[in-house]
């Protein structure tokens, strides 16, 4: 049972369906997000989408197919521009991917598309599944938990129905303000109430509609406008790039946004731009910058946390929403494996010690990002023309690229998420690669995403991996691999064997076998599968953990 209906919930939905489950899915929303919220699919949530297939599907929604994605910063919108990071439009990313290595060796690149289009998608996906129940309009009120199973209340929101429901396992789903969270008595760790010059406080969110503002505006457009003054600080993401835009803006001290009619909110909108510029409010609300919270564990028993009920971002690099979907992939498939009796008893529990360190590092990204911009404060004189003014902005428009550069070009982040300390890798003593957010040194060191690699024949290594276990047989000469058949059929994996020729691949990956997890990730790597009865059994936490790069005595590269 999930508890809660955004991407978390949904995609959650979706990893356990695709693997024959079932679940029912509640969110007190009448539908899925009507308002624009989160703007940006990083690269690694946009593979995960490829995997389960959709990921065309996603990229061709949102803006225009040849529309920028640039970031932009302005002091306001129709007057200068201070700095331009440019990123490429959707058909750019398509034609690039595959030419592209290093740190940015993917088989898929970002896409900037509002969360609303996204979140259609994962339910229309879900729903299509056999087994899986998505009911909006409904809320979980009450709970109990047994050694077998949970046992919910939910009801429609406007109080005409009733249902008590039993399932194996509980999600909380339920956002920010969870209840399910609150339930269970886990509190918040981390930073919260910052106050910054920008990023920091109380934000004024508007979605409106400006089709006039790309006619008005000289600037080439961008996906992301940010402006810089001493007045009224913004950021606003294009959502269709045809006039629709997710406006939000810093509230200053003595705003009271309880005041704020329609007609001011279009004016907040109107001193970022710094004209007039015709536009429809679509809808409203406040939210408060300045977290960099994470939930004090994301498992009690047969309850789960994942999403905001687990972790708030300040959205300074767009790290939310991503972080959410990776909760999900990494707590379906051992959900799954649960279920179907081939999980160990650590297999679980690695769910909050993988995903909760990859919250604490991820905030703390974000909460450096909000540093970086919110504390730049605009000098006096910034908007004057004249000699002062043009220096000031050369100033700032050096300080804000290279800000821009560091806030968005993360593939460090996006694809460094490390399990460094997890029970139910095999590690094998060799050395974690450096975490820095706008570098990644692809590496098969257990514990991270698998390294990817084009093939000669144009396909992405990743499209040739199963959907559960998948077994890589690298090089022109690799050992055989029974005894992983024989141990994997025996702990129930289910184990797709991967010939893959390529010397590069090989190289890349410093060992002829590696053993990868349903959410790509490196399980083992070795030389032969002397050992792979133990690897088997660490890997669904059936066995003892072999060592850690914390602890123990790792096995694998022997």
């Amino acid at each position: 049972m999930i508890a809660g209906g955004g991407p978390f919930g949904l995609m959650l939905a979706n990893e356990l369906g695709r693997r024959g489950l079932s679940a029912a899915l509640f969110d007190a929303k009448p539908s899925t997000a009507v308002n624009p919220q989160a703007n940006a699919t990083q690269a690694r949530t946009m593979e995960h989408y490829r995997r389960l297939g959709f990921a065309d599907e996603v990229r061709r929604l949102g803006l225009p197919d040849d529309f920028p994605t640039d970031i932009a910063y302005f002091t306001r919108f129709t007057t200068h521009e201070l700095a331009r990071f440019r990123l490429p439009s959707a058909r750019e990313a398509r034609e690039r991917v595959a030419t592209l290595s290093g740190s940015w060796s993917a088989a898929e690149l970002p896409h900037r598309v509002s969360q609303k289009y996204v979140e259609q998608v994962l339910r229309r996906h879900a729903e299509a599944l056999p087994g899986i129940f998505v009911d909006y309009g409904w809320r979980v009120t009450d709970f109990t938990e047994s050694e077998e199973a949970v046992s919910a209340t939910v009801e429609r929101v406007d109080g005409d129905e009733r249902r008590r429901i039993t399932a194996g396992y509980l999600v909380g789903a339920d956002g920010a303000r969870s209840h399910v969270r609150k339930r269970l008595g886990i509190a918040w760790t981390g930073e919260t109430g910052v106050v910054r010059d920008f990023f920091g406080g109380r934000m004024y969110a508007i979605y409106l509609r400006s089709p006039q503002f790309y006619d008005v505006v000289s600037h080439p457009p961008a996906w992301m406008n940010v402006t810089f003054n001493s007045d009224r600080r913004a950021f606003m993401a294009a959502v269709d790039g045809r006039g629709e835009f997710a406006f939000h803006t810093q509230l200053r001290e003595g705003e009271d946004p309880e005041r704020i009619g329609a007609a001011d909110a279009a004016g907040l909108f109107h001193a970022a731009a710094g004209a007039r510029i015709d536009a429809t409010i679509l809808s409203r609300d406040t939210w408060t910058a300045g977290h960099a919270l994470v939930a004090d564990r994301f498992q009690r028993g047969r309850i789960f946390l994942g999403g905001d009920a687990a972790h708030l971002f300040t959205p300074a690099g767009g790290l939310g929403y991503n972080t959410a979907i990776e909760d999900a992939v990494n707590l379906g498939w051992k959900l799954a494996a649960a279920v179907k009796g081939v999980a160990g008893p650590r297999l679980l529990e690695s769910y909050d010690g993988e995903r909760r360190p990859a919250a604490v590092r991820n905030t703390g990204y974000a909460r450096a990002f909000a540093e970086s911009l919110g504390r730049f404060v605009p000098k006096p004189g910034l908007e004057d023309d004249g000699v002062l003014g043009e220096r000031l902005r050369r100033e700032a428009g050096e300080y804000l690229e290279n800000h821009g550069r560091a806030e968005f070009d993360i593939p460090g982040i996006t694809f460094g998420t490390r399990y460094d300390a997890s029970p139910v890798i095999v590690y094998d003593g060799s050395r974690a690669p450096p975490d820095s957010p706008n570098s990644y040194e692809p590496s098969a060191s257990p514990g991270g995403r698998a390294p990817h690699v084009w093939l000669d024949d144009g396909r992405s290594l990743f499209d040739t991996f199963g959907f559960e276990w998948t077994l890589l047989r690298l090089g022109p000469e690799p050992p055989p691999v029974d005894g992983f058949v024989a141990a994997a059929r025996r702990m129930g994996m289910a184990l797709d064997v991967v010939d893959v020729p390529s010397g590069a691949a090989r190289e890349l990956y410093e060992a002829p076998l590696a053993l990868v997890r349903p959410d790509q990730v490196v399980a083992w790597r070795g030389f032969d599968d002397a050992r792979a009865e133990a690897v088997a059994a660490v890997a669904v936490g059936q066995g003892p953990p072999t060592g850690n790069r914390a602890r123990g005595a790792p096995i694998g590269l022997d």
